[in-house]
């Protein structure tokens, strides 16, 4: 019996695309394909926006063929790319904390009522 089963969803490789869909790699001996139907609810007008080769992505199996060792596969109804995390980065705090603000605050302000006051001269003329 094979590890693959209708429903499982498992780690695959994309390994070429066209335009009806994508192939995988899930394991030296099995590869399957994502049907441009099985990608999206909606209408897919260009399948490349939602694979390149080499991605890592997780798929669902629909079906298994043991004599062929092909699968049909489906992302519709899974996440299907891993999300990158972005690290953390801990906000460090300057010595001069909101002093910055304050003594820019007043020259942003008198920038900006010139700059409106042009805008309302150039209208007038």
């Amino acid at each position: 019996m094979t590890k693959y089963r209708k429903g499982k969803i498992v780690k695959a490789t994309v390994t070429g695309i066209e335009s009806y869909g994508a192939f995988v790699s899930l394991d030296e001996y099995y590869s399957g394909l994502i049907h441009i139907s099985e990608v999206s609810h909606g209408f897919v007008k260009n399948i490349n926006d939602f694979f390149s080769i080499g991605d890592e992505i997780s798929v669902q199996i629909l079906d298994v063929d043991e004599e062929q060792s092909h699968l049909k596969l489906s992302i519709k109804n899974i996440n299907y790319k891993k999300e990158k995390r972005k690290k953390k980065v801990k906000i460090q705090e300057t010595s001069l904390g909101f002093k910055t603000l304050a003594y820019k605050l007043p020259i942003w302000i008198e920038e900006s009522l010139k700059k409106n006051k042009n805008i309302i001269n150039s209208i007038d003329k």
